[in-house]
């Protein structure tokens, strides 16, 4: 039984190792779509930062990432900058990769 137990921890080790990779991948990835999204907003310094900040808030309201794409399609949509849904959830996803492969550096 002490193998199988010690197999089962392993297990649960691992899986949670992997969901902490993904809150901080998603969490960066928020934090740079924040900054990319506060370029295209005018915003520089510690205006963009902070918008950055709101981007990663806003993926707290809901499971998934409509919750901050809505944000920022919001955010885009009533300052009048032109980025169509399809640019938006691509860069969404480039962002991502690049999330992960700047925790796995």
């Amino acid at each position: 039984m002490t193998q199988f137990e010690d197999r089962e921890r392993a297990y649960e080790a691992r899986f949670a190792h992997d969901e902490e990779l993904k809150f901080k991948a998603m969490a960066r990835r928020n934090r740079l779509l924040g900054l990319w999204a506060a370029e295209k907003l005018g915003r520089a310094g510690d205006a963009a930062e902070a918008y950055a900040k709101e981007v990663v808030r806003a993926d707290f309201n809901e499971p998934g990432d409509e919750d901050v794409f809505r944000k920022v399609r919001g955010d885009l949509g009533a300052a009048g900058v032109a980025v169509s849904d399809e640019e938006l959830r691509l860069k969404m996803r480039e962002l991502l990769v690049t999330a992960a492969e700047q925790l796995a550096s």
